[in-house]
């Protein structure tokens, strides 16, 4: 018969894994409190202008964003589970990473948008007609943070 050793060090390990689980943190990415245009306007705002559009001004929406969460939310979830057990299940740190990765996914949805074209007058001020790219500041402003 077989003599199976070693058991207790399988035990912690186990228990370190549970314990680091349980306090589990959340990741936040987008545009955190704090990030302001030079005129201190939230960027969060203009991002969910952007976003949502805005009728009232005759800005229609250009949801990169919803878009790009709808897509990628499966591949987010799965990248999380190989980042959680390469990393030793160490919750903040894989946290970290998918925050990395997702302001990556994020701002790449942003310079890739073609979406309704800018209104002449919005072309004329700007200089080109790329939607949702300004001065960079939105794009720039995209962070993360775990909690």
């Amino acid at each position: 018969m077989a003599k199976v050793t070693g058991g207790d060090k399988l035990e912690a390990r186990l228990k370190e894994i549970a314990a680091n689980l349980r306090r589990a943190s959340t990741v936040e990415v987008g545009w955190l409190d704090g990030a302001t245009y030079p005129d201190g306007t939230p960027v969060a705002l203009v991002a969910l202008i952007n976003e949502f559009g805005n009728a009232a001004h005759g800005q229609p929406p250009r949801p990169a964003i919803r878009q790009t969460i709808a897509a990628k939310s499966t591949e987010w979830r799965d990248k999380f589970a190989v980042l959680l057990k390469a990393n030793g299940y160490d919750t903040d740190k894989a946290l970290a990473l998918m925050g990395e990765i997702i302001k990556g996914d994020l701002q790449q949805a942003i310079t890739d948008y073609s979406g309704p074209p800018l209104k002449p007058s919005t072309v004329a001020r700007k200089g080109f007609d790329k939607q949702l790219v300004d001065r960079g500041i939105e794009l720039a402003g995209i962070d993360y943070r775990v909690k």
